[in-house]
Order: C-alpha cells, then structure tokens, then sequence
C-alpha cells in the first residue's frame, strides 16, 4: 500500500512539473511570438524607408545630370524615355 501511495505522489510531483514547465513555455512562446511581429514591423518599415532611399537618389542623379554634370547622362536619358512610355501608356489608356 506504501508504494503505492508514493508512487501516486511521486506521478502528481511530475505532473505538477509538467505542468509548470508547459506554463513557463506557453507563456516564452507568447513573448517570442510577440517580438517576432515586432521584428518582422521594424523590418518591412525598414525595407520601405530603403525604397524610398533608393527612389530619392535616383531622382537626385536625374536632377544632377540634367543640371549639367555629365555624369550618368546615359542612366538619366533611359529614364526619361522610360518615363516618356509610362506617360504614353496612360495617354494612350484615357483615349480608349
């Protein structure tokens, strides 16, 4: 009777265990997952604010060349044309 009522005791202890350790994990989880939203914001913010970067400093080479440095004349002329075709394509999408 006496061992089995130890080993009662001795599975309620590791129950208790069980459980406590899968609250502690539940709750890592919970924190884990709420920074990993957290990072993945910061990222995407991050990720916009270069493309944005990036859409700035191509407008200031154009800028430049056009103001007479004859550098990346060649890159400011394609995007010209490029934005010659973009502006066409619209024109030509209003007329229908």
């Amino acid at each position: 009777m006496s061992n089995t009522l130890e080993a009662i005791h001795l599975l309620e202890k590791k129950i208790k265990n069980l459980l406590s350790n899968y609250e502690f994990l539940k709750n890592e989880n919970k924190i884990l997952l709420q920074n990993n939203t957290n990072l993945q914001y910061q990222l995407l913010e991050k990720e916009q604010r270069l493309i944005n970067q990036k859409k700035e400093y191509d407008l200031l080479k154009i800028a430049k060349t056009i103001e007479g440095s004859s550098t990346n004349t060649k890159d400011t002329k394609l995007k010209i044309n490029s934005l010659i075709r973009e502006i066409d394509k619209c024109i030509f999408q209003l007329q229908e």
